[in-house]
């Protein structure tokens, strides 16, 4: 196994897998002291790993006592299974390599197209589905694996935004060539990869999760999505290495907002014209034009001209990228379950409310070219983390898209989806036939917050209050910041924290005054100032609320993401019931789910004692 860079600072700086996992791509960062190890008899076997493979042999995953992990081949001399194969006592071991987990791949789907180990897209899962990611750990997959298990539906169970939540390549990392994202509410650009775990190392993580529990024994299909994948504009010139960094995602959301911003629509319906004749084939105008008519409406001649001139380099950049999509699969990947993958196709970014001509518009263009949509994403007028306020016309929104919709065969994707009423979600689910997908991210760090603020365990209550302090001194900070935005954003914040409290006139005459007032509070993961700043304190040098110190992938940035991998069971289990209790809502909510197994899964959920309860129960047959 050669070594890789990355595998070296992981090492030089004593981290290991068990307390930051997913920076690198692989599971073994050493694999010369791993066989040392596993000869001596000091490695653990995930024995609801085990898979049944030809002649009688089968595989399970082991990990030894530096928390690097491999696979163990019995029952066949079959040196060549994977790469870099190694014979102790009685069986073959191969480290768990990233390139060792696309032969993987193709050795099992080649032997049982319906195995669950992977990723993928089967199932009702370019349908109906809720879409969880979080933004700053892994910790969240059991939960998701025990929810789809007992639920018996298979959801998109990993969800995050790349490059902007995701390191896209390492090896960028490494050499300080991330770009930053900005946030104006936080007054300045953070580096890309901000949760500090690579998108490679997120799908190997989530494939072996799925192994380590059982929960591949259900036999429920579950998807890995690579969300918001931009397209166009500055992305252009790294769009292999994003393409290549998302090989195991069974489902991509094409983001076409880089290259839009940067499109000039000509200023006149002549002009508009003329770019058409020149750049747009005739017959393909001719063929969104009928399509969208036979859906029974009436085309604007001069806005469709608009909006073709608008989206058409976007549209063409997003046929390159879902070509570049589908040639490294047929590349690395030798089944056709082990090629599919999802598109949803995000159209919230364009100008206003979406009309139901947009997305027939999009939508055409999208079948004309060949790039089937499972879930487009209309703009809704939803606000991050907070209810719709008006129910009957969220259902007329949504009713004039589904119109549109179903006659593609098409679900609707529903973004900024955290934080909804019960109605709201419940009209979802009613108005699209529970054809839908639901993003959710920003809930599952709130989460965490109520679990450590609640734990007995003396470290997560340190946790928990440097956790709160930080979001604290981003609030003050950016109270009395120059920039207006950022200023404005921390005072509305810091005003609805107070809410319940008494204030006074004073609060923001001063930082001492504003100070003196917040330090009242008690730390509480409810208020808007924890919720809103949150996320940024996994990769922050020591902890630190300087903004120089936000996104750092340096040791000091790996060594406070350590400190959540750290938490206690009691932890893992009040966030691991509290993530899968809010699955379980959005479920039933959405009709995803009856209301006799949501009931009956929740019982079950609230009678675990211990973590350890929790995940024997994943498997089928097992636990409680």
């Amino acid at each position: 196994m050669t070594a890789k860079p990355i595998n070296e600072f992981l090492l030089q700086n004593s981290f290991d897998l068990e307390t930051n996992p997913c920076v690198s791509p692989d599971f073994c960062l050493d694999w010369e002291r791993c066989q040392k190890e596993i000869s001596k008899g000091n490695c653990k076997e995930f024995e609801l790993s085990r898979i049944q493979l030809e002649k009688g042999a089968t595989l399970s995953l082991v990990k030894d006592t530096q928390h690097d992990h491999a696979w163990k081949l019995i029952g066949s001399s079959n040196a060549n299974f994977l790469q870099d194969g190694a014979p102790i006592n009685d069986a073959l071991y191969f480290p768990a390599s990233f390139e060792n987990l696309i032969l993987l791949k193709n050795r099992l789907q080649e032997a049982d197209p319906e195995s669950t180990v992977f990723p993928s897209t089967a199932g009702n899962l370019g349908k109906k589905t809720l879409g969880i990611g979080t933004r700053f750990t892994t910790l969240h997959w059991p939960a998701v694996e025990w929810a789809m298990a007992k639920l018996g539906i298979g959801l998109t169970a990993n969800q995050n935004s790349i490059p902007r939540e995701l390191v896209y390549n390492v090896d960028a990392m490494l050499e300080d060539n991330l770009e930053t994202v900005p946030f104006p509410f936080i007054g300045t650009d953070v580096p890309e990869g901000h949760q500090g775990q690579s998108v490679e190392g997120m799908s190997h993580g989530s494939i072996l999760s799925k192994l380590k529990t059982g929960y591949h024994l259900n036999r429920i299909a579950w998807s890995f999505n690579a969300d918001h994948q931009p397209i166009g504009g500055k992305f252009d010139k790294r769009e292999d290495l994003l393409v290549e960094g998302c090989l195991f995602a069974s489902y991509i959301t094409f983001d076409l907002s880089p290259e839009l911003a940067i499109t000039e629509v000509p200023d006149s319906e002549s002009a508009r014209s003329q770019y058409i004749q020149a750049n747009i084939s005739s017959e393909l105008i001719q063929t969104v034009r009928t399509r969208v008519e036979t859906l029974g409406l009436s085309l604007n001649p001069d806005a469709f001209a608009e909006l073709s001139c608008l989206v058409w380099p976007a549209i063409q950049k997003m046929k390159q990228r879902d070509e570049k999509y589908a040639a490294i699969r047929a590349k690395h990947f030798t089944t056709t379950e082990g090629q599919a993958y999802l598109r949803e196709l995000s159209i919230d970014e364009l100008p206003g409310l979406t009309t139901g001509e947009t997305t027939a518009i999009m939508l055409s263009f999208c079948e004309a070219l060949e790039m089937p949509i499972n879930f487009v994403a209309p703009a809704f007028g939803f606000q991050k983390n907070a209810p719709y306020p008006d129910n009957q016309r969220l259902r007329e929104l949504i009713d004039i898209q589904w119109t549109i919709c179903k006659q593609f065969g098409v679900s609707i994707g529903f973004h900024s989806g955290s934080g909804k009423s019960e109605e709201n979600y419940r009209i979802m689910g009613e108005a699209t036939g529970s054809n839908l997908e639901i993003k959710t991210s920003g809930r599952y760090t709130y989460e965490m917050g109520i679990a450590l603020s609640q734990s007995t365990d003396p470290s997560d209550q340190e946790l928990w209050r440097d956790w709160y302090a930080f979001t604290k001194e981003l609030a003050l900070a950016g109270a009395f910041a120059e920039d207006e935005t950022e200023r404005a954003a921390a005072r509305e914040f810091i005003e609805t924290s107070l809410a319940d409290e008494q204030t006074t006139e004073d609060l923001f005459s001063s930082p001492e005054s504003c100070r003196s007032v917040l330090d009242t509070l008690s730390p509480d993961p409810d208020h808007m100032l924890f919720f809103e700043y949150n996320f940024l304190y996994v990769l922050a040098a020591n902890g630190s609320s300087d903004k120089s110190a936000l996104g750092d992938h340096s040791p000091a940035g790996y060594q406070q993401r350590k400190r959540f991998y750290s938490i206690s069971d009691e932890a893992r289990l009040a966030y691991s019931k509290r993530v899968a209790s809010y699955i379980i809502f959005l479920a039933k909510a959405t009709g995803l789910s009856t209301a006799q197994t949501a009931q009956a899964v929740s019982s079950e959920l609230e009678s675990y004692k211990s973590f350890t309860d929790l995940l024997n129960s994943i498997a089928p047959n097992v636990g409680v």
